[in-house]
């Protein structure tokens, strides 16, 4: 408000202070009376505060006016600006006490600026009052966009979240004054994301709106929009983006993608031989896509590993197989995940089942005895061609060749194509009792294929030789002897 105070007269002068536009309050100052007496004056005024817009282009820009209610306009009065800015941004006119900015301002580099006046008295050069402060606010327009602060965002989440799943929060900074209308309030919206993901508008929280399978897409770019002066018109926007990406769940069972698997096993393979592979198939990744193997096989004869890089299935033999005893197996094979969560259990119900069919291979094998060894008895001094005994072995393969016999290095006996044995030369019992042979059956159809048996011919004891004393005796009897007299040795 305009208003004079009045002062206590001096030296019968009353003395009227100048007063300017002002917000009371109570202040004791000393001031110089224009005869040069001083005095402890009460003021009941302040400078108000001034406002100039920031951004303006014009080259003086009128802010606002100081004027003295003493000042009656014949020039007396000479108007100065001083502190910070005063000259350079800010002048004066010393006339009229009007107030100019002469530079753009800018509120976000520097939102208030204090001054100091002074109302001198030109004729005398004297202040007409004190200097006092007084302050010009930079007020706030909409000139900054908002701006987001962590840029690049990026957040991970678990495929099928249910619904209102909180993924992450961006946050937009907007430079201009929050405390001005509406220039720095922000709303937040989607411009590309939907409708998988939604955003609160006041907070620039995003959340999952439906669920989404990894398997089908793994990561999902969002396109954040604020838009300050909460979205009104004239409003300014920034943007920025959000990776998204889904971590895996077990959500999937592995799955046979072949119903039949066929392999051939050779009936020489030695027991643990890796006869095939079988490959179940699972979407998930990692620790979830882990599984084992198992076979139902009632014969006991084949078993199955897991190869934890792979995530293959070994069929190995876990029995030596016979080709004549049996060429072919058919048994069922099952798989299920290592790791399934108790909440996913529903995904994994059933396991994936498929079948394993084994050809075993026959091999050419050597012909085998019918007897481990055999045991024969002939008697002595039996005629030359006197039959011993036979031998018989067989071909196991399918194909039944013939076998041939032959006898390792014998003089007394020999054995003919039949495998029968007959002796060629006379046996005596007293020389050797016993006769240890060998016979030796070969394929005629691969000679390659022998087998051997143990043959023992005991040699049978006939009385072919009459008593004899172990040495000679010489006996003596006298002339003249008597009848039943001894003799003497």
């Amino acid at each position: 408000m305009n208003c004079c105070f009045l002062l206590p007269f001096i030296l019968g002068i009353p003395l009227i202070w100048p007063c300017f536009t002002a917000t009371e309050i109570s202040t004791t100052e000393e001031v110089e009376h224009p005869m040069g007496s001083h005095f402890r004056v009460k003021r009941g005024w302040m400078w108000n505060q001034f406002f100039v817009p920031e951004e303006r282009n014009e080259t003086n820009y009128h802010i606002g006016q100081l004027r003295s209610d003493l000042d009656n306009g014949n020039n007396s009065f000479q108007y100065k600006l001083l502190g910070a800015g005063a000259g350079s941004i800010f002048v004066i006119d010393e006339r009229t006490g009007d107030i100019y900015a002469v530079q753009k301002l800018d509120r976000e580099e520097r939102s208030l600026y204090t001054l100091r006046a002074q109302v001198i008295d030109s004729t005398t050069g004297r202040a007409v009052e004190p200097e006092s402060e007084f302050v010009i606010r930079v007020s706030d327009i909409n000139d900054n966009e908002p701006k987001f602060l962590d840029e690049p965002y990026e957040a991970i989440v678990p495929e099928m979240s249910p619904e209102g799943t909180l993924v992450i929060q961006v946050t937009a900074n907007d430079a201009d004054d929050p405390s001005s209308g509406n220039n720095a309030r922000l709303l937040y919206s989607l411009l590309q994301g939907q409708p998988y993901f939604s955003i609160e508008p006041t907070t620039g929280v995003i959340r999952i709106s439906t669920k989404m399978d990894r398997e089908l897409q793994d990561e999902y770019w969002v396109i954040i929009q604020a838009k300050d002066m909460i979205g009104l018109p004239g409003a300014l926007s920034g943007t920025t983006s959000v990776l998204i990406k889904l971590s895996d769940v077990n959500d999937n069972k592995p799955i046979f993608k072949d119903r039949l698997y066929r392999f051939t096993v050779s009936e020489s393979a030695p027991a643990g031989t890796s006869i095939g592979k079988i490959m179940a198939y699972d979407n998930d990744i990692g620790e979830n896509a882990e599984m084992d193997y198992s076979i139902e096989d009632d014969s006991q004869t084949f078993d199955i590993i897991t190869n934890n890089k792979t995530q293959e299935g070994i069929v190995i033999l876990k029995k030596r197989v016979d080709f004549e005893h049996q060429n072919q197996y058919r048994f069922r094979a099952n798989v299920k995940n290592r790791h399934v969560d108790e909440k996913l259990m529903e995904y994994h119900v059933e396991a994936s089942t498929t079948f394993i069919r084994v050809q075993v291979e026959d091999e050419d094998e050597p012909p085998i005895f019918l007897v481990p060894y055999y045991l024969f008895e002939i008697f002595e001094e039996s005629p030359h061609g006197s039959f011993v005994g036979m031998v018989s072995a067989i071909d196991p393969d399918q194909r039944k060749s013939p076998i041939r016999y032959s006898m390792t290095r014998s003089k007394v006996f020999s054995i003919d194509d039949n495998g029968t044995i007959v002796t060629t030369n006379p046996l005596d019992r007293e020389i050797s009792a016993w006769y240890n042979l060998s016979i030796t059956a070969t394929e005629k159809y691969n000679v390659q294929q022998t087998s051997a048996v143990p043959v023992y011919v005991q040699v049978l004891n006939i009385n072919d030789h009459a008593p004899e004393f172990s040495e000679y005796y010489d006996t003596y009897v006298c002339e003249n002897a008597g009848s039943g007299q001894g003799l003497y040795f």
